[in-house]
């Protein structure tokens, strides 16, 4: 089972969260399931006696043929940060925001700290950057801009946001969670336009798709990739990544979440578990989707695109014409991270702090290692030559990868 949430975007401003349970046998959401003590229970009185299926079991996995070293190269502690606030990399340098509003830039090359920033703001969002300046959203439903110097302006936002704004052409665009999108000025914060689109009565509580592909912000509304003109907000086209069905609004939620997957004018999304597609960002035509039932975003590289679905397995799909090329239940049953899709490999991580390194043509397992984090579930973020695993928790370990070739008995 997998507990996620989601928003009234009528009340987005003044009430808590409605919790729904999803059954990931069932491929839907369920809310009878929400409570744990049934009718005959109560009458009987004896909560105690109360069952419930038995969760199946994650298989053993075992490394027989090391094809590949991970190996740690440096960690370090920073500030908690919760589930929106993904850090942002460029090039060698990863920027962290945490919960409290602590920024900190790291060489990603040393894990030497840069610089830091306090903005006593509580956060709701990651960062969008162009490299120079950055902005987050805060729980008060303000916009921050700053740079490594200091706050360059904040703006008041009609509700919340928890996707990482972007920062782009001397503007800032926001993702709202009632489906809205502003554009504000990036040197003043004065608002340039606004464009909403009508969707579905529930939105999903998890960070949506915002980004630029040449002179065209990609949006995602509801199950639609939307292309917008960036100067005017005008839609330049609208393709549907998957329809939504079902006969409450809990079931008809098909959301698009982040992270997205481009390669040129490509650009792949997941509809919360529903499908996975691939649009041309330019023309707006849709290239391929498939069936998939995962919660996820998607990572890959020129040739395949890898996603995991909600029981945990792991799945890749050629980039052309959307093929599977593989699907592994190695992981079956376990609560999985977004993978990645490094030149080496696809990384994987999981809930008990464990990180896979497999085969992108076959899924064969090439390495594991313990992140040995204090929370579980992490981020996982390229770097040359390897990559970072950050935990909630604020903890950051860097490994390298190499190859190996060494055949053990089982590890």
């Amino acid at each position: 089972m997998i507990f996620l949430k989601v928003l009234f975007k009528s009340v987005v401003n003044s009430r808590p969260f409605m919790v729904a349970k999803f059954d990931a046998a069932q491929k839907k959401p369920t809310l009878q399931r929400v409570l744990c003590v049934t009718a005959s229970c109560l009458l009987a009185g004896v909560i105690a006696s109360c069952t419930s299926v038995p969760k199946p079991q994650a298989k053993d996995v075992l490394v027989t043929e090391r094809a590949q070293e991970i190996e740690p190269t440096w960690s370090a502690s920073l500030a908690p940060f919760g589930s929106f606030l993904v850090p942002h990399v460029s090039g060698s340098l990863i920027t962290f925001a945490s919960d409290s509003g602590l920024i900190t830039q790291l060489d990603a090359r040393t894990g030497q700290t840069l610089w830091t920033l306090d903005l006593k703001e509580p956060l709701s969002s990651g960062l969008g950057s162009d490299g120079t300046r950055y902005s987050v959203t805060t729980k008060k439903n303000q916009i921050l801009t700053f740079d490594a110097k200091g706050l360059l302006w904040k703006s008041a936002l009609s509700v919340q946001s928890i996707t990482s704004p972007l920062v782009a052409g001397e503007r800032v665009f926001v993702l709202m969670a009632d489906r809205s999108v502003v554009a504000m000025d990036g040197q003043t914060g004065r608002l340039l336009w606004t464009q909403q689109k009508a969707g579905d009565p529930l939105t999903l509580n998890q960070k949506g798709v915002l980004l630029a592909v040449q002179d065209t912000l990609i949006v995602g509304f509801s199950g639609r990739l939307v292309g917008l003109n960036p100067l005017s907000g005008q839609a330049r086209f609208e393709t549907p990544i998957a329809v939504p069905r079902g006969v409450n609004d809990l079931e008809r939620l098909v959301d698009l979440v982040s992270p997205v997957y481009r390669f040129g004018d490509m650009v792949c999304v997941r509809a919360f578990q529903a499908q996975v597609g691939c649009v041309n960002a330019q023309r707006g035509n849709l290239l391929w989707s498939r069936s998939s039932n995962g919660d996820q975003g998607l990572s890959g590289n020129d040739e395949a695109i890898a996603g995991v679905q909600s029981n945990g397995l792991v799945l890749a799909w050629s980039r052309t014409t959307g093929e599977k090329i593989f699907e592994s239940d190695m992981l079956k049953y376990r609560k999985l991270t977004t993978p990645l899709v490094l030149p080496e490999g696809l990384v994987i991580g999981d809930s008990t702090g464990v990180i896979y390194l497999m085969s992108l043509k076959d899924g064969r397992l090439l390495n594991k290692t313990d992140s040995r984090t204090q929370a579980s579930m992490g981020t996982l973020l390229p770097i040359e030559g390897g990559f970072l695993y950050a935990s909630k928790a604020g903890d950051i370990k860097a490994f390298k990868l190499s190859t190996a070739n060494v055949k053990l008995k089982a590890q």
